[in-house]
């Protein structure tokens, strides 16, 4: 199992609205290196729910319920989406200011390239964010 971070602006779709949805296209994503992490994700993989733009934290945990297929949302270009599954919300959000505090993320894809919107996430990483969310691992 590979762990992820996906981005998305709680205005056009929150945490709350996956929440809602339970299983969700994960759609719109129109940048290569993300493109490229979509498709190597598999059913199963766990992803971190970012709120960007506004907010600007970690608010809950998806589960990736279906492999790359085209996107629908796309006119044109071999652009994919996959479908996320709501798993939990983090009990205590993370920012990203207090990763940006935290010397072992100084290497972390969210602080180094604030713009991609679908990253890979690192054991080390992924355990760092779970205790600071207040999850046992």
């Amino acid at each position: 199992m590979k762990t992820w971070l996906v981005k998305s602006e709680p205005a056009s779709f929150s945490w709350n609205q996956q929440v809602a949805s339970d299983v969700e296209p994960w759609t719109g994503v129109r940048n290569h290196a993300a493109k490229a992490n979509l498709r190597a994700m598999a059913v199963g993989d766990l992803a971190l729910f970012y709120h960007s733009n506004l907010g600007r934290e970690i608010v809950g945990i998806v589960e990736v319920v279906r492999e790359a297929y085209p996107d629908p949302t796309a006119i044109s270009g071999d652009w994919v989406a996959v479908d996320m599954k709501a798993v939990q919300p983090l009990p205590n959000a993370i920012s990203l200011a207090t990763l940006k505090a935290d010397p072992l993320f100084t290497d972390f894809a969210l602080v180094r390239q604030s713009r991609l919107s679908v990253m890979p996430v690192s054991t080390k990483h992924w355990q760092k964010i779970m205790m600071l969310a207040g999850i046992s691992i």
